[in-house]
């Protein structure tokens, strides 16, 4: 809802800009909370408050049937025990209960989940023994309620502060592959090969992820989603494929495509990149079908999946993606009107919900899980605002009260006095009054 300076709030709107270029706001109901929020300086003072009387949660809608024009996957956060010890560099104690249930409104949304994957914190917070009982009792749950999940398989078992050079080094990296690839499949899900910090640290070259990427998929006993995660989300992924120029990590990423078509179910694009993913996708559409069977594109891109989900005349992406997690409502929604043939309604949910999608996933993107784990807070999904690792610190209170705003704003405030309420608490334990 529009805020106003002092004490008298106004309703209304205030539109986004999608990615056509024009106002794609949905019409929100008022709700009669008010929220006080601060405005901060350049310097991060307090410069005034501002009223919002925050909106009613949006049209959003659960699926009456299985939704079939895009295959969507949520990549999901993990909560911890409010009362563990989620210091850095400790061992994650996560909150099962809170954890899967988060998981089971996905999908009664619809959506997949794509679990043990970066928005889940791998490589920052979540370690491999607890990653492994999360792939087993995340799987279970799937299977329970026949509901679709894939989890993700890479090499953060391995302490690269120890990890060899050369030859020995890829066959640790290999090695290591196998063992999550296998413990993937073991628990029924589908694998997501993610990148490697380990193998972009060992490569000496293309050639030496095309072998290492060979083997893995040999592993494989269903098509498998490739993972090829931009330095934007994991500065230790620099050079990736074997090169820093995109032109040619792509030829590299294509070439194993190709090689390995009937492995591959999908790719999974996370550059935020929105012309290259298009174009990469219309290199897809011209794999010969006879060699393996279709290539699936998931964006990755959380800037511009409005767009990328929407598609053109040549085709559309389906998707993988972290914002899922946070606007599973409003993504779901967009996809049943897409079943339903109308794709500019579903386009409209979709860039209603971008602004907020660009905040969270701003720079430092790779703390844009932080942004995940407030907004599941602000909607009662978990007690306190807490993350493994503690992550929770990964933003600053000028950005959460923004993210609030924008939250507001894109009607995925789901429960507004709670909301509200969590808000002011959190504004009073950062000495922020009014």
């Amino acid at each position: 809802m529009t805020p106003t300076t002092g004490t008298t709030p106004t309703t209304g709107t205030t539109p986004t800009t999608g990615t056509l270029g024009r106002h794609v706001a949905l019409p929100l109901g008022a709700s009669g909370v008010l929220a006080h929020l601060p405005r901060f300086d350049d310097a991060g003072r307090v410069a005034g408050t501002e009223v919002l009387e925050l909106a009613e949660p949006g049209p959003w809608t659960t699926p009456t049937a299985p939704i079939t024009s895009r295959v969507a996957f949520a990549a999901a956060h993990v909560v911890p025990v409010v009362g563990a010890d989620s210091t850095p560099g400790r061992p994650a104690v996560v909150d099962w209960d809170a954890t899967l249930a988060y998981r089971h409104r996905i999908w009664e949304h619809g959506l997949g989940v794509a679990d043990a994957m970066d928005t889940a914190q791998r490589g920052m917070g979540l370690d491999w023994v607890a990653t492994q009982e999360l792939v087993r009792r995340s799987s279970a749950e799937a299977a329970s309620v026949g509901a679709r999940i894939a989890c993700g398989a890479g090499t953060d078992q391995l302490d690269l502060d120890t990890l060899p050079e050369g030859e020995a080094g890829l066959a640790a990296v290999i090695d290591a592959y196998r063992e999550q690839v296998r413990t993937v499949q073991d628990a029924g899900s589908q694998v997501i090969v993610m990148a490697s910090r380990a193998l972009a640290r060992v490569a000496r070259g293309a050639d030496d992820y095309a072998r290492v990427y060979d083997a893995v998929l040999a592993e494989a006993d269903r098509p498998v989603v490739l993972h090829w995660l931009g330095t934007m989300f994991d500065p230790a992924l620099e050079g990736y494929w074997g090169s820093d120029d995109v032109a040619a990590a792509t030829r590299t990423f294509t070439d194993l495509i190709r090689a390995h078509q009937g492995r591959i179910d999908g790719v999974k694009v996370s550059l935020l990149d929105a012309a290259h993913e298009i174009a990469l996708r219309r290199e897809l559409a011209t794999l010969d079908p006879e060699a393996g069977g279709a290539v699936r594109l998931y964006t990755g891109d959380d800037f511009n999946y409005p767009e990328l989900i929407a598609g053109d005349e040549q085709g559309h992406s389906d998707a993988l993606l972290g914002i899922f997690a946070a606007i599973y409502p409003a993504a779901s929604t967009a996809l049943q009107a897409f079943d339903a043939g109308d794709p500019a309604r579903g386009h409209e949910i979709l860039a209603s919900t971008e602004a907020l999608g660009r905040h969270i996933f701003a720079a430092p993107t790779y703390y844009y899980k932080t942004g995940i784990a407030f907004l599941s807070w602000l909607n009662g999904h978990q007690t306190g605002f807490q993350m493994v690792g503690g992550l929770q610190s990964g933003r600053s209170v000028p950005h959460l009260v923004e993210l609030f705003r924008l939250a507001d704003r894109a009607g995925l405030l789901l429960d507004p006095p709670l909301a509200a309420h969590r808000m002011r608490s959190l504004l009073e334990v950062a000495g922020v009054t009014r």
